[in-house]
């Protein structure tokens, strides 16, 4: 009897404390994921796309300095809508000089960045163990796009605002190729046509980048080409030119600037660039919420300044309006150092000369970096934003060699399963000497960075790298002089 009495007792309690109403909507809730019904009777799976953002962070709103304006480059006035118009449709403009803090994402936008968004925030608890450090590393991925990096995050929406405008092409430039790749998905996306000049050094070391832009049916020229007036300039001056990024955004803009059907696109450097970026960061928030942390130090790697500005800003946005503050590094290539080597100057955004001027840290826009693995980090020159940002004092630089970056990549491939993109592996780099310089002074600060990419189609590197045969390239520093000495004449 005392057993049966003992069998019945947690039964009751069971009973009382989950009611049997309460209980079946649980299991219905656990059992039965919410799904959406499309149109041709087929499903999705609807799992976080609610903590896709809804809007984009825009910091201009919350400068505490106002952001010097781009100039014409005949009239050395600010340039006004009209300027840019051959080249952006008038969304674009708009949100390139919006003061508002918070821009709204266009449905058709979320409905493709419910593909890949929102994306996961991890802890690298291997690496932490790895390098024996009292700090705790998290990192945002982004290489789990269609496209494997961030690129993504703007191309579609540049293609969406384009399209809208009946804008039928787009012409761009690229470095590695992540941006050139992700444009040409989002034109497939939206039906355009799409053609692509990328950077000869990259074009020639990452062959599969150009067979992924042809595969979603863009066209991808080797830049310096024969196609445009910049770039056979180009050739007749040093005919076996590596060509750069300045060179392939002149190729680019001569191209729109002759075709009335086509539109320029930019993957990085530009306000709304940035600004599309800002996704990551707003999902970063929430994600560290969510896990109970906040960065004290978030590192990003820089070369235009797209990624690095997606993570970072919303968090220092946050901090201009009277969050925590938090210590964040920029993390650049040695070999082409604007941040930490460059000028902050008016300069031209090409090589040609065809932008508008804008004030940047810059290396001068006739610059030539060597050929070093990360090319998507070998332009002359950071965004406005985040050369602003830093004459502000609320960002900081450092800048890496390629072997030392690569080193920091392997191990943390081996700590976290994730090979990183050239380009991320600065970033990885920079969390590491944050965390060895926790470790040396004791202290356990949170670190966040973002890992932009995978390096999938750069193994080709990384084998180099294992067989010893990577070379830590320098510039020439009588030829940055020259560079430099030929900036604009523009009064202060």
């Amino acid at each position: 009897m005392a057993k049966k009495a003992a069998k019945k007792k947690p039964a009751k309690a069971a009973k009382k404390a989950a009611p049997k109403k309460a209980s079946k909507a649980a299991a219905r809730k656990v059992a039965k994921p919410a799904v959406k019904k499309l149109p041709a009777g087929t499903y999705k799976f609807q799992m976080g796309e609610e903590r896709i953002p809804k809007r984009w962070y825009n910091i201009l709103a919350d400068l505490p300095v106002p952001l010097p304006p781009p100039l014409h480059p005949g009239t050395l006035q600010p340039i006004g809508p009209a300027d840019l118009a051959p080249l952006f449709p008038m969304e674009l403009i708009k949100q390139e000089v919006s003061g508002e803090r918070n821009i709204d994402i266009p449905q058709p936008v979320r409905d493709i960045y419910k593909m890949w968004r929102p994306t996961p925030l991890y802890r690298a608890h291997g690496l932490e163990k790895a390098l024996g450090t009292t700090a705790k590393i998290y990192y945002k991925y982004d290489g789990v796009s269609p496209a494997g990096s961030h690129k993504p995050n703007t191309a579609v929406p540049q293609a969406f605002y384009n399209k809208q405008e009946g804008v039928k092409k787009l012409v761009t430039e690229t470095g590695a190729g992540q941006w050139g790749s992700s444009l040409a998905m989002a034109g497939a996306m939206f039906r355009m046509e799409v053609k692509v000049f990328q950077v000869k050094v990259s074009f020639n070391q990452k062959p599969y980048r150009k067979a992924m832009m042809e595969t979603y049916g863009a066209s991808c020229v080797a830049s310096p080409s024969t196609e445009t007036n910049a770039g056979r300039q180009i050739l007749a001056a040093d005919p076996h030119s590596n060509g750069s990024l300045g060179i392939a955004i002149s190729e680019a803009v001569e191209v729109a600037a002759m075709n009335a059907d086509t539109k320029y696109a930019l993957g990085s450097v530009l306000n709304h660039v940035l600004m599309h970026q800002t996704v990551i960061g707003i999902e970063a928030i929430e994600q560290m919420a969510m896990a109970g942390a906040y960065p004290d130090v978030i590192v990003g790697c820089t070369g235009g300044g797209s990624n690095f500005a997606g993570l970072t800003f919303p968090f220092i946005g946050a901090q201009l309006r009277g969050g925590k503050k938090v210590k964040v590094i920029a993390a650049e290539p040695a070999a082409c150092p604007s941040l930490t080597r460059g000028k902050y100057a008016y300069d031209f955004g090409d090589t040609s000369h065809m932008t508008p001027l804008v004030k940047m840290h810059t290396l001068g826009s006739t610059f030539m970096p060597p050929g070093f693995h990360a090319g998507g980090l070998r332009y002359h020159g950071m965004a406005p934003l985040v050369s602003h940002l830093k004459e502000l004092g609320l960002i900081s630089a450092e800048a890496y060699t390629q072997n030392a970056c690569f080193e920091a990549g392997v191990l943390f491939a081996r700590c976290e399963g994730i090979i990183p993109a050239p380009e991320a592996t600065h970033a990885v780099k920079g969390a590491i000497e944050q965390a060895l310089k926790a470790k040396r002074d004791g202290t356990s600060p949170t670190i966040l960075f973002g890992l932009c990419g995978h390096g999938h189609l750069d193994m080709a590197a990384y084998s180099d790298f294992m067989a010893g045969k990577l070379e830590d390239k320098s510039y020439d520093e009588n030829a940055l002089q020259a560079a430099l000495a030929d900036l604009p004449k523009v009064a202060a």
